[in-house]
């Protein structure tokens, strides 16, 4: 193998079994987890644990999926780009037609337009079956733009991407909108459970994720998110399934809610930037077939279909880091623990620590 050539091994790890249910699949599965973070595997462990003990498992549901492209084009004047705008509105069906002509699985079901002085920011957003969709959507995109300058008067070109997509950068527009899969996962645990597996109380998790997440995140500026490491899951995850690990930044986007139901403690994590393929670049490595096909996401299916089996199962795995973490959190001392038990624990007998 020539240097040009090398893999960069990361440990990896499966973890669990987790059970999930909701309107995409029922399944109990071991996930995997490529990370340098040891202790998130035991971490999402105790998640995953939880799960198995509830009888429902983690309800993930899908509400959306869309992937998104925006073009740039310069108009004349303000007027000019508005009455472009109006014309794409106008001609949707016929840019669905234009759009079926490039691909097979692209379709177009959505078009949103910005204007700033004389220059139009166009979104438009796609359906790309099993892939997450970067390339199809750049592809149908070009071709869209290449339509609109040749029958809208008055506009030219300014850019295939004018970061009003927006890919691989936290922003307002994806958290309100959404980009990929966007999938809310909850999880009902009893009383005991959550005394006897996270060593807490459901008012210490709401109490914690109220002024952390919450407050925490308002005061540091977050933008439309409110979680305590949705990344961590989701680079472990991603790694493992040969997803653009760069999606992270805006799938790091979410909320996590905790409720505390008479002791019993329901917790949901919602994440509507998440960005997975089983088909496309990266997914041709021996070890991303092997963990997709134990995943249960390379069966043969209806076009989506596995996709979205990979979306909630990797929705799931972020909500299993997640609680574990909070609970964690509660508790002085704890976090830091297992941390130097986990990760420090060879280095400190060789340095003396």
């Amino acid at each position: 193998m020539t240097e040009s050539h090398a893999i960069a091994g990361v440990p990896m790890r499966w973890v669990g079994p987790l059970r999930i249910s909701g309107n995409i699949a029922t399944t109990e599965t071991h996930v995997p987890l490529a990370t340098y973070e040891s202790p998130l595997w035991p971490s999402v462990g105790r998640g995953a644990k939880i799960s198995m003990l509830v009888e429902q498992g983690i309800v993930a549901t899908l509400v959306d999926e869309r992937m998104t492209r925006s073009v740039l084009v310069e108009a004349t004047d303000t007027l000019t780009a508005y009455r472009a705008a109006r014309a794409v509105e106008a001609r949707f069906d016929e840019l669905r037609e234009v759009v079926r002509g490039c691909s097979r699985y692209a379709e177009l079901i959505g078009v949103r337009h910005e204007i700033t002085a004389n220059l139009l920011f166009i979104r438009f957003e796609f359906t790309t079956g099993d892939a997450s969709g970067h390339n199809m959507a750049t592809l149908a995109s070009d071709a869209l733009l290449k339509h609109l300058l040749e029958t809208v008067p008055g506009i030219s070109y300014g850019s295939i991407s004018g970061n009003y997509c927006t890919d691989k950068k936290a922003t307002a527009i994806n958290g309100i909108l959404g980009r990929g899969k966007n999938v809310v996962t909850e999880l009902l645990v009893p009383r005991e459970v959550v005394a006897d597996v996270l060593h807490t109380s459901a008012e210490k998790v709401v109490q914690l994720n109220i002024r952390k997440n919450m407050l925490g995140t308002l005061l540091a500026g977050g933008i439309r998110s409110a979680n305590a490491h949705f990344a961590n899951m989701l680079l472990g995850f991603y790694l493992a399934t040969g997803q653009d690990a760069a999606n992270i930044v805006e799938g790091s986007q979410g909320v996590t809610m905790a409720e505390d139901r008479d002791g019993d403690l329901y917790f949901s994590c919602t994440l509507p930037n998440l960005i997975v393929g089983t088909v496309g670049n990266g997914k041709g490595l021996d070890f991303v077939e092997t963990n997709l096909t134990r995943l249960g996401c390379t069966a043969d299916r209806a076009p989506g279909e596995n996709a979205r089996r990979l979306a909630v199962i990797a929705a799931a795995t972020v909500l299993c880091g997640e609680l574990s973490l909070l609970a964690a959190q509660t508790n002085p001392g704890e976090l830091m623990r297992a941390h130097v038990q986990l990760e420090r624990g060879n280095t400190t007998a060789k340095v003396g620590v």
